[in-house]
């Protein structure tokens, strides 16, 4: 499947300074398949080793020999001269050793001409405490998220609908009669998600959506909850990582939106729940949405650590965790979670194309869903919509307050702008395009 991804790694080939890269996300969301493609066409001699095969190199660097010796005797257990040009060396789960991340400081110091790229997580980091230091600005990091809506439209092969949609986007023109095709490959997307096994299984269906094989996603959830057990020696702090995992619909369902450690468990502070979640999201599995205490720049800065919302890192397993089936999903009757899966579909397009989460709350009852800072315009507030139903107090508050160029609402409606309200709107299928207007 074709990933945005790639032309990432091309840039890092085609840079002058050699740095190892790290390439880190979520199971499952493609990173091996696409580092994998990558290497062997853009590279004429290629190794590949996977970490929680080879036991040999995990104990190599787990030696007490030197980085020179262990570098050397690399090349012969993988009978592989990573020296010789236009080659490249991939080291797939590399979590599993931190002596060997640690190690790739001396590779870029002493053997810089060496290409070398990772993939893998940091599960397990916040918990465990890495005894090895990390090579702070030694390697090149590279997140990868799940399949957004635009790989999705171009592994259904509908590169004319995403044309089309880009085409409307930038002109600011309604998409007409096309934009209810649109809207139906959008809930496609909310029934598979991003993860590339599962657009897989979509696509096998040959346009027979309701035979969507749902097992898929339960068997990426069930690796989660694996991972949580074996990633995590002490089982009362498992325990807690999988109560804030679970407490996420009811965190989203609660009027304020805000993440409260009492919905995780009643009796819960936290200083004890903190390192679990900072595990999940070093994990990658949900993501958090830092609330903005005054919408000025640099956005960052006015940030309430305290404060913030959680969501998980794939729409399509939020709803199997919801235990919504195919015809919930399709024929759009997500009742009392809809508003709730649409705003944890945009925060996923968003991150998943480079743009900070982060979010205003204002007195009373007044929240913006989302932030931006623009390239042009400043900040621009983003509040997202289930539905056509487009009325909102909290756009008007902000408005009042801060007086933006515009505003931008993201729902089922066409493109368009309304002068008098200062709204502009986008359909939730375009919302990978407002990296455009950063």
């Amino acid at each position: 499947m074709q990933r945005k991804i790639y032309n990432d790694l091309i840039n890092w080939k085609n840079t002058n300074e050699f740095k190892p890269l790290m390439v880190l996300g979520v199971r499952q969301c493609g990173k091996t398949y696409i580092i994998d493609e990558f290497c062997q066409k853009e590279f004429k001699y290629y190794k590949k080793v996977n970490l929680l095969e080879n036991t040999d190199v995990v104990n190599l660097y787990k030696s007490d020999d030197s980085s020179e010796t262990k570098y050397n005797n690399l090349k012969l257990i993988l009978d592989f001269d990573f020296d010789k040009e236009d080659s490249i060396l991939f080291i797939d789960e590399i979590q599993v050793c931190e002596e060997l991340i640690s190690e790739l400081k001396f590779f870029n110091e002493k053997h810089s001409n060496v290409r070398i790229i990772c993939a893998g997580s940091l599960l397990g980091v916040k918990l465990s405490r890495l005894t090895k230091p990390f090579p702070v600005g030694k390697v090149t990091r590279l997140y990868m998220y799940p399949m957004d809506f635009e790989e999705f439209l171009i592994a259904n092969n509908q590169e004319m609908l995403l044309n089309k949609i880009k085409e409307c986007f930038s002109k600011n023109e309604q998409m007409g009669i096309i934009h209810e095709k649109a809207l139906d490959y959008y809930k496609k997307y909310l029934l598979s998600g991003g993860m590339p096994s599962s657009i897989k299984s979509l696509l096998a269906c040959q346009n027979d959506y309701f035979n969507y094989n749902l097992n898929i996603l339960n068997d990426i959830i069930e690796d989660y909850k694996n991972d949580m057990n074996s990633h995590v020696a002490n089982t009362s702090e498992t325990l807690k990582i999988r109560k804030i995992y679970n407490s996420l619909a009811s965190q989203l369902q609660n009027a304020s939106k805000k993440f409260q450690y009492s919905v995780v468990d009643k009796d819960a502070k936290s200083r004890d729940y903190s390192l679990p979640l900072d595990w999940l999201i070093e994990s990658n599995m949900i993501q958090i949405c830092k609330c903005v205490k005054r919408p000025e720049k640099p956005l960052l800065g006015f940030v309430d650590e305290s404060t913030f919302k959680i969501y998980y890192s794939d729409v399509g397993i939020f709803n199997r965790l919801l235990n919504n089936d195919i015809k919930t999903i399709l024929l759009d009757d997500m009742k009392i979670y809809k508003g709730i899966i649409t705003e944890n579909y945009v925060a996923n397009e968003l991150k998943a194309n480079g743009i900070n989460l982060l979010y205003w709350k204002g007195n009373r009852e007044s929240e913006v869903d989302f932030l931006i800072t623009t390239k042009e315009d400043g900040i621009i507030p983003i509040e997202v919509k289930a539905d056509s139903n487009t009325q909102s107090k909290s756009l008007n508050v902000y408005n009042n307050l801060y007086s933006p160029k515009y505003m931008i609402r993201i729902s089922t409606k066409d493109f368009g702008y309304n002068p008098d309200s200062k709204i502009k709107s986008i359909p939730l299928y375009a919302t990978f395009l407002i990296k455009e207007l950063i």
